[in-house]
């Protein structure tokens, strides 16, 4: 993982990485549902995804989450301090 300054890598322990690929994997769910289920729910998601960052519509901002749960699920080991 590189760390928000972009020159930086950090290391989650498994736990951690666990945790956020729990949290990812939770969105992508809930997105796929709310797709599927459709109505307003579906046109208030689209609305909000418009809204915040860049304004990349709804499947990309899917598709990133699955693309972030891949990078969770084949990191590369951590480099060995000594």
């Amino acid at each position: 993982m590189t760390s928000s300054s972009q020159d930086q890598s950090v290391v989650l322990t498994g736990a951690e990485a666990a945790f956020v690929r729990q949290a990812l994997a939770g969105c992508s769910q809930m997105l796929s549902l709310v797709q599927l289920v459709g109505g307003p729910g579906r046109q208030a998601l689209d609305e909000a995804a418009l809204q915040v960052g860049d304004g990349r519509p709804l499947s990309q901002v899917r598709y990133d989450v699955s693309l972030a749960i891949d990078y969770v699920d084949f990191a590369r080991p951590a480099r060995s301090t000594r």
